[in-house]
């Protein structure tokens, strides 16, 4: 099947980056950056996590390599230099080198990096932790609140201070509005990997256990309205679209993510991943099913909630 050309947003750096604003297209600012080590890599997703130091600053580089799309592969062929490696009847390899436009690799810089950015990307083994409505009002909430790590990049896509080209609609209803824009996974140059974030304009939402039936309209309309801007958009139907929340989210600001169905996006996982039409239901059938009810979610293993869950004899 034919995959949709996607227009490209005018910036591709992660979602909540540090600086506000862009880097000059000609300015290649990791000439300077010097590698302490690699944090986790991948041979199937064809991307590596590495930390650095950048003008004396910690920092994380990811480097992905860019998927094939269909409508290059005239322009593949016909400009690419060829390398044989072997030849055995009707088999043969190759070691292709493509034009540089057609050999991108997607770079993403974390500067400055905090310690918790760090083991973000760190490869580590991963736990399965059950939690109770007690256990979040005792460990959760209290761990949440002490958290120093800044959402002040949710602030600024919010109040069109950075990010502001790179919002596909937006919703201005204080209560009810939200925007929606690529996450920063997500290259831009394909539907087949569609990924975008819809991030609520009301404040004060944490996560799936701060939402009461007081939330449905929020919720029904980044459901609705976030369906209908990606169909116009990327003519996608919503019976192609996965609409879920996750627990425990990665930032403590009610956001809500829409991947293209059969992509598989890290954290669509059903440890983690909360189908935003099961949690509407949930709440319509009990106004208070999130406060109450107990959720089960991955961490990491030197996740300091995962300490105090051991802390607490939880685990």
């Amino acid at each position: 099947m034919r995959q949709k050309k996607v227009k490209r947003a005018k910036a591709d750096h992660e979602i909540g980056a540090g600086e506000i604003g862009k880097e000059p297209e000609s300015e290649n600012i990791l000439a300077e950056f010097k590698t302490t080590n690699v944090l986790s890599f991948s041979a199937r997703e064809k991307s590596i996590f590495i930390h650095g130091k950048l003008a004396d600053q910690d920092a994380v580089v990811i480097l992905e390599k860019t998927p094939i799309t269909e409508d290059s592969l005239a322009e593949l062929f016909s400009d690419s230099r060829l390398k044989l490696d072997m030849r055995n009847d009707i088999y043969s390899t190759y070691r292709l080198q493509a034009p540089p436009q057609l050999n991108e690799i997607k770079t993403t810089v974390v500067c400055p990096a905090t310690e918790k950015h760090v083991k973000k990307y760190q490869r580590q083994e991963t736990f399965l932790v059950e939690e109770t409505g007690e256990d979040y009002q005792s460990i959760t909430l209290p761990y949440i609140q002490k958290q120093s790590l800044s959402i002040q990049w949710v602030y600024n896509i919010l109040e069109k201070k950075a990010e502001a080209e790179r919002i596909v609609y937006e919703d201005l209803d204080p209560d009810v509005g939200f925007v929606l824009l690529p996450d920063f996974k997500w290259d831009q140059k394909q539907v087949d990997n569609l990924y975008l974030i819809a991030i609520t304009h009301q404040r004060g939402i944490r996560s799936l256990r701060d939402l009461t039936s007081e939330h449905l309209p929020l919720l029904h309309n980044i459901f609705q309205k976030g369906k209908a801007a990606i169909l116009q958009r990327y003519s996608l139907p919503s019976s192609k679209l996965r609409v879920y929340l996750h627990y425990q989210p990665s930032y403590y600001h009610l956001h809500v993510h829409f991947t293209k169905l059969g992509y598989e996006a890290p954290g669509c996982g059903v440890e983690r991943a909360h189908l935003l039409a099961d949690v509407i239901q949930n709440l319509q059938s009990d106004p208070e099913y999130y406060r109450t009810r107990t959720l089960y979610f991955p961490l990491r293993a030197d996740d300091e909630l995962l300490s105090k869950f051991k802390e607490a004899g939880r685990l």
